[in-house]
């Protein structure tokens, strides 16, 4: 028989925002029974919010969260459905990531999460205690609060499965889906055949395809129904949760949601057979195993999942369970739509009225601009499709009475109202940066503003030769290294300086109250190496780009000029990447890679072995042997090596005031969240690089032509 029983949900949860998460479950629950469905499940530890990080440890937070419970428990809009909802439980004085089962105001089971996302961005080993007595439970004593809701005085606590009149039902949490020995297998050998995912999944480009087809994985040989709930949105951090709830069926997705939205709540259902479950678990092998395996306890529920009435004709009219063609976003739509959303819960949940941009005439700012610009049509789209909470949300932005009938309709509009821009020039810059600057500002709508700051830096040289009797002077005319990287230094933090005088007072400029977000455009391989001026514009308050690598960057721009119809963005790609801090001349223009002494295609190889592949120095020199011997010598590809290597560590210091990021790359050097090492290191790595010596000296050269090291410089 043809039964609604299963059903997702993506919710934009916000840490600690305890009545607004509570609002958005109970939605859901409500568009979950209006569809007819029997059971709704959320995102993992949707009631506190995901990202609460240490406030995990205090008692507020689970009063809190029970406190909520007891709330949605005593809605006469959440009877008559099954619901799985996440939140911190505290047993024996352990605190436990944990699903409460919950039907007609009765607690069926609590399940504690067994394995922890404990590495890249996730530290739940810091807040929570895993589940260590697989299929074993004890009673769980509920707080007073809740008891005068339920009228229960305790509850089954740890690994059961709940049983109702028509089917079983198995708890599995993110983390524990991608496990070797995921808990999925012995629930469905033991029976169940629909199993639930609450997940705190965040986005990094091109990662969608693993999480799908774990997913799908789960029920191909073992067969069942798998229903996968993620949180979506900005929860104050770093992440943005790509939502994309999912149900499988035997291996195939028959339904999916969006990755990137502004919608708080969306919902996803699919109605499936329970029949097809058990066809498909037909095999002598499976059942074989099934036969020998542990008993899990079942919490039985006298309650039904299906009608368990049946009609002939229905059933014949009934579709089957479609074949989704699972969707997936370019890396270019990835970087369009991610960062947009994040931006856009950022910029309502700060409650400011916009941002401010140093654009800069380069493709990172210029990538950053485009970025905004997406958010803005994405956020004119969700008006135009009825999206009250955008619309609310885009009055209060751009400063609309409450009772204004404004709607975002045009994007460049909506940018121009939000979006401040300011080229800063110095007699350093070019006329070509600057007028790309402006075009780009024209393009996308922005309020833009134009500058020169030549007479505050020649105020400080001045100041500095009244104190000290010497006058510093760049390179070209005669001065010293040290003078050099000064002057340039100073340019750039200068416009830090100006970028945040500017972003609190361009509101009232115009007649508008508040302040801007000041948004830095430094990128992730940049920031690996160090390129980039300690507390210059790249200090801000978040940096979209951040995690993203220049190569994407510019295949992003590529995409944009014709999806976005920016046709401006062409001059910005064939431009020479350049900081525009030294004085140029008829022989010397500064150009980014040559001051590097690396491509930035070698800096994002370096930033994937030193974070995905997990090599020290050594092992990334004797990789790197394989893969560039053709075109470099060992000892070429050896001074590659230890230029990052020396370069990195002796920069790693600026990873610790690094601008918060919106996180895209695995090989973030993101010091404060995502990549946990040292900030002070014996920068020429004494014993490494001599071992690379060593070994570069024995090696034969097959590389077919020998390049000669262009001068290497860097900004500290």
């Amino acid at each position: 028989m043809g039964h609604l029983i299963t059903l997702a949900t993506s919710l934009n949860q916000w840490a600690m925002d305890f009545q607004g998460n509570m609002e958005r479950i109970i939605e859901s629950i409500v568009v979950a029974k209006a569809r007819g469905a029997a059971v709704r499940v959320g995102p993992e530890l949707e009631i506190p919010g995901y990202g609460c990080l240490d406030h995990f440890l205090e008692g507020d937070t689970v009063l809190h969260s029970w406190e909520v419970l007891a709330s949605i428990l005593s809605s006469e809009k959440t009877l008559n459905i099954l619901c799985d909802i996440g939140m911190p439980v505290i047993h024996k004085n352990v605190i436990y990531n944990c699903r409460v089962i919950i039907h007609n105001r009765q607690i069926l089971l609590i399940r504690p999460k067994m394995w922890l996302a404990n590495d890249g961005n996730y530290r739940e080993l810091r807040y929570f205690t895993p589940w260590m007595k697989p299929r074993e439970w004890e009673d769980h004593y509920l707080p007073r609060i809740v008891q005068a809701v339920t009228g229960q005085v305790k509850v089954p606590f740890g690994d059961c499965v709940v049983s109702t009149v028509d089917t079983c039902i198995g708890v599995e949490l993110c983390e524990e889906l991608f496990t070797p020995a995921s808990p999925h297998i012995l629930m469905g050998l033991d029976g169940v055949e629909i199993f639930t995912n609450s997940s705190g999944s965040h986005h990094e480009l091109r990662k969608l395809n693993r999480r799908v087809e774990v997913i799908k994985e789960a029920t191909l040989k073992l067969g069942g129904v798998y229903l996968y709930a993620n949180q979506q949105g900005c929860d104050g951090d770093r992440l943005y949760y790509d939502g994309c709830a999912m149900i499988a069926l035997n291996g195939r997705i028959i339904a999916q949601g969006s990755q990137f939205s502004f919608t708080d709540v969306e919902v996803v259902s699919a109605t499936i057979d329970i029949e097809d479950v058990r066809a498909h678990r037909a095999r002598s092998s499976r059942s074989m195993q099934a036969a020998g395996a542990e008993r899990y306890h079942r919490i039985e529920a006298p309650i039904a999942l299906s009608s368990g009435k049946f009609d002939m004709i229905e059933e014949l009219n009934r579709p089957a369970p479609p074949q989704n063609e699972v969707r997936y976003h370019t890396p270019e739509e990835e970087i369009a739509l991610g960062p947009a959303c994040w931006l856009w819960d950022y910029l309502r949940r700060s409650r400011t009225q916009g941002y401010f941009l140093p654009l800069s005439g380069g493709v990172d700012s210029c990538a950053t601009a485009v970025i905004v610009y997406s958010m803005c049509r994405l956020a004119v789209d969700a008006a135009r499709n009825g999206n009250k909470q955008v619309i609310a949300d885009a009055r209060r932005i751009v400063g609309e009475p409450e009772d204004s009938e404004y709607v975002p309709t045009d994007a460049r509009e909506l940018c121009g109202r939000i979006m401040h821009t300011c080229y800063m020039g110095t007699e350093n810059s070019t006329t070509e940066t600057r007028a790309r600057a402006k075009e780009l500002a024209e393009a996308i709508g922005s309020y833009h503003t134009d500058l020169n700051m030549d007479n505050i830096v020649t105020t400080l040289r001045t100041l500095f030769q009244v104190v000290t009797g010497k006058r510093p002077r760049f390179r070209v005319h005669g001065g010293s290294d040290a003078e050099n990287l000064a002057l340039q230094n100073i340019q750039a933090r200068l416009r830090m300086v100006i970028a945040y005088f500017f972003a609190q007072l361009l509101p009232w400029v115009r007649g508008r109250t508040g302040g801007l977000l000041v948004l830095g455009s430094a990128n992730v391989d940049e920031s690996l190496r160090g390129y980039l001026t300690k507390y210059d514009c790249s200090s801000a308050d978040v940096n979209p780009i951040g995690g993203i690598s220049k190569t994407d960057l510019k295949r992003f721009l590529t995409w944009a000029q014709e999806k976005m119809q920016l046709p401006i963005l062409s001059r910005f790609l064939t431009a020479v990447p350049t900081a525009e801090l030294e004085p140029f001349t008829e022989t010397y223009l500064q150009a980014d890679e040559a001051d590097m002494g690396m491509t930035y295609d070698e800096l994002s190889e370096f930033g994937r072995l030193r974070k995905v592949d997990k090599c020290g120095p050594y092992s990334i020199f004797t990789k790197l042997v394989h893969e560039w011997g053709a075109r470099l010598s060992p000892r070429q590809i050896a001074e590659k090596v230890k230029l990052f290597y020396f370069e990195y560590a002796r920069n790693r210091h600026k990873m610790t005031t690094l601008t918060p990021s919106y996180h895209a790359e695995a090989y973030s050097p993101d010091d404060n969240r995502f990549d946990m090492r040292p900030f002070l290191y014996p920068s020429r790595f004494p014993w490494q690089f001599r071992k690379i010596d060593d070994v570069a000296a024995l090696l034969p050269d097959r590389s077919t032509s020998m390049s000669v090291e262009p001068e290497q410089k860097t900004k500290t």
